[in-house]
C-alpha cells in the first residue's frame, strides 16, 4: 500500500468511527447514513484509491475539474454527486457524469437539466438546495432557494422528464439566525424534508453535514454527509 493510500485508509477509518459513534448516540443504524467523499481539488488517482478502499459515493463542485476526473474513473463503481452552484452552460457536461445534482435552486436550472437528461437518455437525481440564510431576494450566499420556495421547485423537478426528485440539501449557513447553530439548522432541514415527503414520499434523501459538523447532521437525521477535508486532508490553495 502506498503512503497516500495508507493515509486515506486511516482518514476514512477515523471518519467511519465518527459516523458510527454519531449513529449510536442518535439511536440510528449505521446503514442509515451514506458517506459522500468530496474530492474537489484532488486528482483522479485519489479517487481511484478511495474506490479501492470501498468508497462508492464521491462529489465535485466544479465541472471543469469534475468532468475529466469522472472520465478518468469511468471504469469504477462510483456514484457521482455534483454539489456546487451550477450554471446552465455547464449542464450538458454535468449530466454526462453526475448521478445526482444536489444544488438545484431555480426553475431555469431544472429546465436545462431536464432537456439534457432527455437528450442523454439518462435519469438524473435532483436535490433541492435549501438556503437557510436566504435574503430578501430568496437566495442564499452560496446558492439555494428559501424554504418557502421548496414546494414549487420540487413540483417542477418531479414533473420534469429525465429528472428524479430525491430530496433536500443544505450547507450550514454562515450568516442569519442559524449561523453557528448547525444542529438547529439541520433540524429545521429535517422538518422541511418531512413536509416535502407528504407530497413526494420518495424524496427521502437529506444531504447535510461536512467534516466539521457531521455529528450534528447525523443527530438531526441526515441520510447523507459530505466529507472532504477529514478524508483527503487540507485542500491545496487554488489560484
Amino acid at each position: 500500500m502506498t503512503d497516500r493510500k495508507a493515509e486515506l485508509a486511516a482518514n476514512l477509518a477515523r471518519v467511519e468511527e465518527r459516523i458510527t459513534a454519531a449513529c449510536v448516540a442518535a439511536g440510528r443504524e449505521r446503514e442509515e447514513v451514506t458517506l459522500i467523499v468530496v474530492t474537489k481539488t484532488y486528482p483522479a488517482s485519489d479517487v481511484r484509491m478511495l474506490s479501492e478502499l470501498g468508497v462508492r459515493h464521491v462529489a465535485e463542485n466544479r465541472d471543469q475539474d469534475a468532468a475529466p476526473k469522472a472520465a478518468a474513473c469511468a471504469d469504477l463503481p462510483l456514484k457521482w454527486h455534483f454539489v456546487g452552484q451550477l450554471q446552465t452552460n455547464k449542464v450538458r457536461s454535468v449530466v454526462g457524469y453526475a448521478d445526482v445534482v444536489q444544488s438545484v435552486d431555480r426553475s431555469r436550472l431544472v429546465t436545462a437539466l431536464s432537456k439534457e437528461a432527455v437528450r442523454a437518455e439518462r435519469e438524473v437525481g435532483c436535490l433541492v438546495q435549501v438556503a437557510l440564510d436566504a435574503g430578501a431576494n430568496g437566495r442564499g450566499d452560496r446558492g439555494g432557494v428559501a424554504p418557502g420556495g421548496i414546494e414549487e421547485l420540487a413540483d417542477l423537478v418531479a414533473g420534469a422528464p429525465g429528472l428524479r426528485l430525491d430530496g433536500l440539501m443544505t450547507v450550514a449557513p454562515l450568516t442569519g439566525e442559524y449561523a453557528g447553530r448547525e444542529r438547529a439548522a439541520f433540524g429545521y432541514l429535517m422538518d422541511l424534508s418531512t413536509d416535502l415527503r407528504r407530497t413526494h414520499p420518495a424524496a427521502t434523501m437529506v444531504s447535510a453535514g461536512m467534516s466539521a459538523d457531521l455529528e450534528q447532521a447525523v443527530a438531526a437525521g441526515a441520510t447523507h454527509v459530505r466529507v472532504g477535508t477529514a478524508v483527503l486532508g487540507v485542500r491545496p490553495r487554488l489560484g
